[in-house]
């Protein structure tokens, strides 16, 4: 009877052990996963794969904007632009595009200020 609560006895503490350390890790998951995605994500916005395919992607759609005549269009596409480099640094952009972003924004607001 002995041997049997013994073994019983470690299977229970072995069951709790391994709860313990699940639950731990579930967590300690839960505390450090977001702050190890922040850092996942500001190391892959700092990367020059993630600025040169914006600043590409960006000229493309200005290049696309300036070849367009459809005043619609026009519209869309800077509407576009606009959300796009929303959250992109303007310092890291080259004159060119920066002065074209402004551009947008400024006729942007004195189309909305007309109405």
């Amino acid at each position: 009877m002995k041997v049997v609560g013994a073994i019983v006895g470690i299977v229970v503490l072995f069951l709790a052990i391994v709860w313990l350390a699940q639950g731990n890790d579930f967590f300690l998951y839960k505390v450090f996963a977001p702050k190890y995605e922040q850092v996942r994500r500001e190391t892959f916005e700092q990367s020059k794969a993630y600025n040169t395919g914006m600043i590409q992607e960006l000229q493309n759609m200005q290049f696309e904007y300036e070849k367009t005549k459809d005043a619609k269009s026009k519209a869309a596409l800077a509407s576009i632009i606009l959300h796009r480099s929303a959250d992109y640094p303007v310092e890291k952009m080259p004159t060119d595009l920066r002065g074209f972003i402004e551009k947008l924004k400024s006729e942007r607001a004195s189309s909305s200020s007309k109405y």
